[in-house]
């Protein structure tokens, strides 16, 4: 694995160098052109969204650093923060990439090859749902469009009482097609979620919390001690016990009850053999 560590902090991810595969230039300067910093502190990896003077607008780069972070995390991180950097979570999409300027979007022609180039940027929201980690999303000022869809991809969301999430894409003629669609639907059913993403309108705070897209809004000045305390309870439970319970909260909604009980009884016999076998 890479050296995934950029930035400060008391001890790096894996290997000396952070070099990657012969020819590639190591990790830390790929996310460091993309826009991401990584540092890694023991069981904890925080993930920053790091172009403040662009509100830390999305670039095809930024989704693929997001996917080579998640494909470099050390096997030792329980728990992976996500923050922006400035005064915002994320403005989305950049919308430079309009212009032409740059790698340009695929234009559908090909089926095959337009449905690779997404599941490539995917990739960088799939992998923090992994049972292993536990992801938090630290959000405050905009979290629009692919901001918003990084933050419905965590686990847990902390937001700062300035928050505004908005699914934007519809207004631009696109689809949400960065894994966003299946939590904002089973977080606030389908009827919200049609009114949420074809107004475009900006959700705050408030009603953030109410409707289940936050869950803690603390003041602006409060969020940094809000993450810190969420992730030391986090990090307070037995390892293989939150892996566990991670594994039968994501299978729930698909399971039937007989399913789910089964799983249940599945998960407990492993946790008892590690507990207590010889």
């Amino acid at each position: 694995m890479a050296d995934a560590r950029v930035g400060s902090g008391p001890e790096t991810a894996t290997g000396p160098t952070g070099a990657g595969p012969a020819g590639e230039r190591p990790l830390q300067e790929r996310l460091a052109e993309a826009g991401l910093r990584l540092e890694v502190d023991g069981a904890v990896a925080t993930v920053t969204l790091n172009r403040p003077e662009r509100r830390n607008a999305m670039t095809f780069a930024t989704w693929r650093g997001l996917a080579a972070i998640g494909r470099s995390l050390p096997d030792g991180v329980r728990v992976v923060v996500l923050r922006g950097a400035g005064p915002s979570f994320s403005a989305g999409i950049d919308l430079s990439m309009f212009s032409g300027d740059g790698e340009g979007f695929a234009d559908g022609s090909d089926a095959e090859a337009t449905d690779r180039f997404i599941a490539e940027l995917q990739e960088g929201y799939t992998w923090l749902r992994r049972p292993e980690i536990v992801t938090v999303a630290a959000v405050h000022g905009h979290a629009i469009g692919g901001g918003f869809q990084l933050a419905l991809a965590c686990d847990i969301r902390v937001a700062a009482d300035d928050v505004k999430f908005c699914m934007k894409e519809p207004a631009l003629g696109l689809v949400p097609d960065l894994t966003g669609t299946k939590p904002l639907v089973e977080i606030v059913g389908i009827g919200r979620a049609l009114e949420l993403c074809l107004t475009a309108r900006t959700v705050h705070a408030e009603e953030a919390a109410r409707l289940g897209l936050a869950e803690i809004v603390v003041p602006r000045d409060g969020l940094d001690a809000a993450v810190d305390g969420l992730v030391a309870s986090l990090l307070a439970v037995n390892p293989g016990a939150a892996v566990a319970t991670k594994r039968l909260l994501w299978e729930a909604p698909e399971n039937t009850l007989e399913q789910q009980c089964a799983a249940e009884r599945r998960e407990q016999a492993g946790r008892l053999r590690d507990l207590f076998g010889k």
